[in-house]
Formats: structure tokens, C-alpha cells, sequence
């Protein structure tokens, strides 16, 4: 019952527009129940534009009060203009100026694109295609100009006016009115304009680049917020000398401002000079936020501000192009986090995030490339494919070319498409020329979806000491791909003798080796390693240097082997991971582990958690027994969540039972004394404490007891959160009175509200869906704001599975009646919660027709927007 326009947009189809815009200057008149924009457009046609080419400006629920070109007013038959788009008829063969006016309603405005109102204040989102909701224009990123932007408001009610780049006059402008003027010369497309008018407090400091310029800094906020917002200005001083050191990027302009506000649909946006934030990742202090929250504070800032090179100052050409923007971005801030804290830990972060978020996407009916050919809604493609799948490409240059080769490239990068609007192609072209390698096979990466398999058998003969290693590599069929070509996995790789020391070689054939790296780049090689003493265990994919999957016929002996002897981090981490898996799985299918077999990973678990050389925040990540979602990742068809669940709980408690006192030894003698700090090693201690309290509970009388005790006595949010989401997810006797202690204790905190809804919808008793129900129809529920709606609804669909895949449907329903009501006021909101639905493939049937039947009834009885209907034909024809 669709009626929003499906037009398919195809990468093939790309060409320049005929006219550029040379300036941009925009007059806004911000009163409190309308808002007016006057745009002057300097446009020329390009050299091959033919005379009387008309031109098409886009538009997005506008209408146009006037026109003029050049000072005079058009009449009627020289131009056509509608909610959607603004077309010239006979545009002058020359440079002109058009002067459009139209008036926004931004109170009204609950799509959150555009110019709407948050609170109380003004602001903007236009990446991608927001700017077209503010005023007519070639609403693409391949089109860039300077701006220039007046803004008038009532002093009373916005008595901060703020825009990209740099103040340039400010005064009065009579009656209760003031005004600003920004100036920003940088290029830049419109999805990077920004502005924000409101009452709001601050924060300022300053940083002095490396070139000795001082660039003001303010973070804008709520009134009484500021205190919260020191932590997010500490962590952008320190981005901007990080990539200053890292990267040689100086930031260009006076001034850089942030400003947090709570109704936003992203988490951040990196417009020109002025970020906007979702508050949620700018308010800290620890007793409302976690170490987790300082964490992602810290890391989206870096993101956001990283942007300021890779992303505006070098920007996509087209919207097929974005992840040539987030990818670069996301490995940047990606390697900030792990300079400023623990690489190892934070390796592992990321690759968690690629497995539990990007592997399902890549091997189900959502799966895509990193660059695509074609879209209907370009907001679904914000995805972590193009994000972290992105961010892996990324590394895996980085490694094929060397930490100097990759800085090499990137100054060339930087210096070659500084103000461009450039492409992927033309990204690779670049590491191309700065290392002379040939990276055409390499590019293949960015344009076919799949996760690649690699599988790994091993052979060694004692009387020739020599040893064989195999590798072959698969990617399955995707949507739209049955066809798949060879990829360029680079394979960082060590040989483990059986005293676990690293073991040599004396000379390697029969594929390529670089020190300790192996190519793949067939769909099959076989290296033989002679001069190897002893047979050895293979430690291959050392830091996750390419995102693949892995299966091999190591058993859980030499699984084990790794976990204690291997001196790469992730690797240990990753065996570890694998042994409980596989042992989980292999119960759910229907076949037991042996008392052995646990026996000897408790003693690996207990041996990591007694190792001195290892910091407790790695060692939180090695005892996470995997997720329900991991397990069935591995199982990876017709899988049963409630099965798994019961599996995953059965081991716990085997491992946990033997040693419960040693575990809760350890458990109280991490308790930190003393003020609170987000530092990595406050932190590591408190998600060690938190990993075993999550044991206990799981898998012990005692754990219970402990988490009320916790809850109780924590003096900060990191422990008293961790106590009540444990307790509800294994739904203890005393989670009922947690879950309405934090409520009340925090009734006034809409993100605090927000880490209720996640730990209410985590709870996996039957109970949890009428719960969820009474909270949505609850009449202080805002029902608007996404915060609210992705921490309840988004966390139920992602990561509570035996409740949302329940197999009588209930789940799936209750998601899509939700879905229903959002998607009227909120489309990219509602889209992003039906991805939930993309994990139905690898359900066993019974349920799988269950969610298939819920989703046909949505498409079949409800009008709904293009970003839905195209995630749901996306579901539905995989």
C-alpha cells in the first residue's frame, strides 16, 4: 500500500549537474511560529550546458513564495515549482543571481531533516538530502560553494545564533531581534550546511594548532548542563593534536563549535565548523553516565572532528561514494581510540561491533557493498557496511602497505583532493601511486557484498620437517550477486611451537610471504614452510587483518593452546571466544560437551584471569562467554534462540559452579576506592567486576545476591547499571524491584530513561513484551524523540532474540505495529528498527514464517514511507 516514489537511483547514471553554483548566501528569519528563508544563488552552466537547458533545483515539502533572477521578479511561465522541485524554464546562458524566498515551519517538522525545532531550539540536519527542506538547490555533494548566512531571531528566546564557519558581524536588528552573519570559505555541499538558534549554555577553551594558531572552542547546551559537557571538550582537544601528530591535519578555521541537542536521528553530524550532537554522546558525569558512555563520547567526537579532512574538505562525489568518507573516518577514530587507551581491547570492540552488526548484514537479503550501484532511499545505506566495513578495508591497505607506505598515501590523498567532491576510484588511484602496487583486485573489496569463508587445513611431516598450510577462500551468494571474484585478503600469521614460543622457518614456496604476512589473493594457495622443527599450531588472522570468517580443523586442544600461548591479543581473545561457541552450538544442535571439554576451558579462563601480564580490561573481554546472537551466528541456519539461550546458560553454570569462590574473590578485590575516573584503568577494572558479577549471576546462587548488593552500594552509574541490566537479563527475583528503584531514582534524566528502556528491553522472561506495550502507550512517553524509541524498541529487536524471534510471533508483531505509528512521524527511525527482521534467514522455519507473516501484513494493510518499504521488499525478497 506504498504511494511514496520508488524511483531506483543508479551509480551508472551519474553526470554533473549543467549549472554550478558558484555562492550561496541564505537570510534566515527565525520567529517562534514560523521561520523565512531568502536564498541568493550565484549560478553559471557549465561549459558543455546548451542554451535554454533548464534548470531542476531540488525541494522537499516546500512551496515557494517568490522568485527573481537578477533583481527581477519572474513571471509565472518562466518557472515551475512544486513541493518537490523548483525548475527554470530558459535559465540565462551566463553567470545570474536567483533569489528564492519560502517559509518553514520547523515545530512541525518531526522527520528531524531539515531545519525543526529541538526544546526549544533551532537546528539543522542535512546530510544526506536535508538542506532540499530548508530551501530549493542542487541538493547534491558533488556540488560545493562558500556560504554565506544571516540570521535574525528574537534575542529572548535565541539568544545564540550559530553557523559554519567564522563570525563575521553581529548586532542588533530592532524590535526584541539580533543577528549574526557566518562566513564559511571553505567549499563545501549543502548535507554540510548547519545552523542552530536557541537559548543554551556553554562551555569554552581553546586550542593552539601546530602552526601556532589559536582556534576558539564552545560546546553549546541545555542551561545546567555544562558541567557534563567537560569530558566531550577534553576529548576534542585531544583529537585535534592527535591528528595533527598522526595524520599532519591542521584544523583551518577560527572557531569550532559543538552543540548537543536531544532530538536528533544520527549521532552526530560533522557540519563545517559546527557539530551537532545527540546529546547523549556529549553529557557525562559519572553518577548518569557508564564507562562505556565516556568511551563512545570520546570516540565520536575524534569521528566527527576527523571528518574536517575526511570528509569536508575532501568529500563524495555522489551518495554511492560514502563510504569513501565513513570507512577513512571510522578507521581514524578507530585508531585514536586505540592510542588513547588499550589497542588490544579496542581491536576487540571493533571487531565485535563487525561481527555482531556488519556479518549478519553481509550474509542476509540487507547485504550490499561497501560502495553500491543503486538505492531508493540513500538513508538505509548509512550502514555498518559502509561504516565498519569500510573502516576494515581501510586497515587492510594499511597493512598491505606499511604504517610509513600509509602515511605516504594519505598526504598524497590530502594534497591531491584537497576541495574535491572525489570517489573511491580515485581514493585507490592514490595508494596505487604512492606505492606502485597494482590494487585493481584490491578494489573489488568496495564493490561486492558477502563476507568472505576461509577455510584452513594443515599438514606437518615429521621426517621432512615441513609443514603445510592451505588456505581457500568463498563468498557466498548475496542479493543481486551470484557471482563472486577472488578477494586480496592479507593474512597476518605466526607458527606456534609446543612450548608455545614463536617457531621458524627456514624457506617458504608455493605462495606469497612477506615476513609475516600471507596474500590471498586466489581462490585457493598451499605454502609449504620447510625447516620447521616441530609441528606447530597456525595463529593466522593475527589482529583481524581482514574481515573474514574462519573455519580450520583446529580442535578445542589447540583452540586452548592458542588461548594460553599466542602473543597476539586478539588472537587469544578470539580462541578463547571460538572454544565457547562451539561448545555452546554443538548443545543446542543436539550434542553434548564433555566434562573434559569444559574442564579445560574453565582452566584457560581461570589461567587468563590469574595472569599478571594481562590488564583487567582485556581480561573482562576473554571471560564474555559469546552472546546468544554470537552462537547463532555460528550456527548460521535454522536456528533455535531458545535452544541456544538454554545452551549458553548450561555452560555458564558448568564453568562457573567449580570455581564460584575463587571468581568471587576476584570480584571483590577489583571494587575501586577512591573518586571516579573514566580512565582505561579505573575502567578495565570496573567491566572486569562487571564480567564476573555477569558470571556469577548466570551461573551461581550467589550471583543474585550480588548484583542487589551492588546496585545498592555503587556510587557511580558504570556499576549500579551493569547490576540492574545483569539482573534482568537473567531475570533474577529482585530484577523487578531494580528495574523500578532506577526508574524512580531517575525519573528526571532522559538518557539515564534511556539505559532503563535498553535494561527492560533486554529481559528475557515472557513478561518483557506487555511491559514494553505499557511503557510505549505511557502518556509522558515521547513517543518522537529516537533516543527513547531505538533504546527500547532497537534494543528489544537487535539483542533480545528469544523474545523477539518468539515462536508464536508475539515479537515480530509487536515490532511491527510499533513500526507502524513511527514510520508516520519518523521514517529513518522506523527503517532502522526493522533491520532488526534482517536475522530471519537464519531462523528455523516455524519462526522464520512467523516474523515472514508479520512483515507481509505490514506491506499488505499500511501505507508507508520509502525508507520502510524498501527495508521490507529488502527482507522480504531474501
Amino acid at each position: 500500500m506504498r504511494t511514496e516514489s520508488e524511483q531506483t537511483i543508479y551509480l551508472k547514471d551519474y553526470a554533473p549537474t549543467p549549472y554550478r553554483i558558484v555562492s550561496v548566501e541564505l537570510d534566515f528569519k527565525i520567529l517562534e511560529d514560523s521561520t523565512r528563508v531568502r536564498t541568493q544563488l550565484t549560478i553559471e552552466p557549465r561549459e558543455q550546458t546548451a542554451p535554454g537547458t533548464p534548470l531542476v533545483l531540488d525541494g522537499d515539502e516546500l512551496k515557494l513564495d517568490s522568485i527573481a533572477v537578477d533583481g527581477a521578479p519572474l513571471v509565472l511561465s518562466a518557472y515551475v515549482s512544486d513541493a518537490n522541485s523548483l525548475t527554470l524554464m530558459e535559465p540565462p546562458h551566463r553567470r545570474f543571481v536567483l533569489e528564492t524566498e519560502v517559509t518553514l515551519n520547523p515545530a512541525a517538522n518531526t522527520k528531524l531533516m531539515g531545519l525543526y525545532r529541538s526544546s526549544g531550539t533551532w537546528c539543522t540536519q542535512c546530510e544526506p538530502e536535508g538542506f532540499r527542506r530548508i530551501t530549493y538547490y542542487l541538493d547534491r555533494p558533488d556540488v560545493l560553494a562558500p556560504f554565506k548566512v544571516r540570521m535574525s531571531a528574537p534575542r529572548a528566546v535565541a539568544p545564540v545564533l550559530l553557523a559554519n564557519g567564522n563570525l563575521v558581524e553581529s548586532g542588533d536588528a530592532g524590535e526584541g531581534m539580533h543577528f549574526a552573519v557566518w562566513e564559511d570559505p571553505f567549499l563545501k555541499p549543502a548535507y554540510l550546511f548547519a545552523l542552530v538558534a536557541g537559548d543554551l549554555g556553554s562551555i569554552t577553551d581553546s586550542f593552539t594548532t601546530m602552526s601556532g594558531r589559536k582556534v576558539d572552542l564552545g560546546i553549546y547546551c541545555t542551561h545546567g548542563k555544562e558541567d557534563e559537557c567537560l569530558y566531550a571538550m577534553d576529548s576534542l582537544k585531544r583529537s585535534m593534536a592527535w591528528d595533527e601528530r598522526r595524520f599532519g591535519r591542521e584544523y583551518d578555521l577560527d572557531v569550532f563549535n559543538i552543540v548537543a541537542v536531544s532530538d536528533f536521528n544520527f549521532g552526530a553530524m560533522e557540519n563545517k565548523g559546527l557539530n551537532i550532537f545527540n546529546d547523549r554522546l556529549v553529557f557525562a558525569k559519572p553518577e548518569t553516565a557508564t564507562d562505556a558512555n565516556y568511551h563512545g563520547i570520546e570516540r565520536v567526537i575524534a569521528h566527527e572532528y576527523f571528518h574536517n579532512w575526511t570528509g569536508n574538505r575532501i568529500t563524495c562525489r555522489d551518495w554511492f561514494q560514502l563510504c569513501l568518507k565513513e570507512g577513512l573516518t571510522v578507521f581514524r577514530d578507530q585508531e585514536f581510540t586505540s592510542d588513547e587507551r588499550s589497542r588490544p581491547v579496542q581491536r576487540i570492540h571493533d571487531v565485535q561491533n563487525l561481527r555482531t552488526s556488519q556479518f549478519p548484514e553481509d550474509g542476509g537479503p540487507l547485504a550490499h557493498p561497501p560502495r553500491p550501484d543503486q538505492y531508493r532511499e540513500i538513508n538505509n545505506f548509512y550502514t555498518t557496511t559502509v561504516y565498519e566495513k569500510g573502516a576494515e578495508i581501510v586497515r587492510m591497505l594499511a597493512t598491505l602497505l606499511g604504517e610509513a607506505g600509509f602515511r605516504k598515501a594519505t598526504d598524497l590523498y590530502f594534497e591531491r583532493h584537497d576541495g574535491d567532491a572525489t570517489t573511491i576510484e580515485a581514493f585507490i588511484k592514490v595508494f596505487e601511486d604512492s606505492s606502485g602496487r597494482d590494487l585493481s583486485q584490491f578494489s573489488t573489496w568496495y564493490l561486492q557484498a558477502g563476507t568472505p569463508q576461509v577455510n584452513v587445513s594443515d599438514n606437518y611431516d615429521a621426517a621432512s620437517q615441513t609443514y603445510t598450510l592451505t588456505l581457500s577462500q568463498k563468498v557466498e551468494p548475496t542479493p543481486g550477486e551470484a557471482t563472486k571474484k577472488p578477494l586480496v585478503i592479507p593474512v597476518r600469521f605466526g607458527l606456534i611451537g609446543p612450548n608455545g614460543s614463536p617457531m621458524g622457518w627456514s624457506k617458504v614456496s608455493g605462495g606469497t610471504v612477506e615476513d609475516d604476512l600471507i596474500l590471498l589473493d586466489t581462490e585457493s594457495v598451499t605454502l609449504t614452510f620447510a625447516g620447521v622443527a616441530n609441528k606447530p599450531v597456525p595463529s593466522l588472522f593475527r589482529g583481524f587483518s581482514a574481515p573474514v570468517k574462519v573455519t580450520s580443523n583446529l580442535g578445542q586442544e589447540d583452540l586452548l593452546f592458542l588461548a594460553r600461548h599466542d602473543s597476539d591479543p586478539f588472537n587469544r581473545w578470539d580462541a578463547l571466544q571460538t572454544a565457547a561457541t562451539t561448545l555452546i552450538a554443538n548443545a543446542a544442535l543436539g550434542t553434548a560437551w564433555s566434562a573434559g571439554e569444559v574442564d579445560a576451558l574453565r582452566q584457560a579462563l581461570v589461567d587468563t584471569l590469574e595472569n599478571p601480564d594481562l590488564d583487567p580490561a582485556y581480561k573482562a573481554q576473554a571471560i564474555d562467554i559469546p552472546a546468544d546472537t554470537v552462537v547463532g551466528r555460528h550456527i548460521g541456519k535454522d536456528v533455535n534462540p531458545d535452544a541456544v539461550a538454554a545452551a549458553r546458560k548450561d555452560l555458564v553454570t558448568a564453568l562457573v559452579g567449580p570455581v564460584a569462590e575463587k571468581l568471587e574473590a576476584i570480584y571483590h578485590g577489583l571494587a575501586v576506592s577512591g573518586p571516579y575516573s573514566p580512565d582505561a584503568a579505573q575502567a578495565g577494572s570496573r567491566s572486569l567486576r562487571n564480567g564476573l558479577l555477569g558470571l556469577l549471576t548466570t551461573g551461581s546462587d550467589r550471583g543474585a545476591e550480588l548484583a542487589d548488593r551492588q546496585y545498592n552500594d555503587a556510587t557511580n552509574m558504570t556499576e549500579r547499571y551493569a547490576a540492574m541490566a545483569i539482573s534482568a537479563r537473567n531475570w533474577t527475583p529482585g530484577a523487578p524491584a531494580l528495574l523500578g528503584d532506577f526508574r524512580t531514582r531517575f525519573a528526571g534524566d532522559p538518557l539515564v530513561f534511556d539505559k532503563w528502556l535498553t535494561a527492560s528491553a533486554q529481559a528475557t522472561d515472557d513478561g518483557v513484551i506487555e511491559r514494553m506495550r505499557a511503557t510505549l502507550a505511557a502518556p509522558d512517553f515521547p513517543r518522537t524523540n529516537p533516543n527513547r524509541l531505538r533504546s527500547l524498541l532497537g534494543s528489544f529487536a537487535m539483542t533480545n532474540p528469544v523474545q523477539f524471534t518468539r515462536a508464536d510471533g508475539l515479537g515480530f508483531r509487536f515490532i511491527t505495529e510499533a513500526i507502524v505509528d513511527i514510520d508516520k512521524v519518523n521514517p529513518q527511525v522506523a527503517s532502522r528498527i526493522l533491520t532488526g527482521f534482517r536475522i530471519l534467514p537464519t531462523l528455523e522455519q516455524s519462526r522464520r514464517t512467523a516474523g515472514i507473516e508479520a512483515l507481509q501484513a505490514l506491506k499488505d494493510q499500511h501505507k508507508l514511507s520509502r525508507n520502510v518499504g524498501e527495508i521490507l521488499d529488502r527482507i522480504l525478497a531474501g
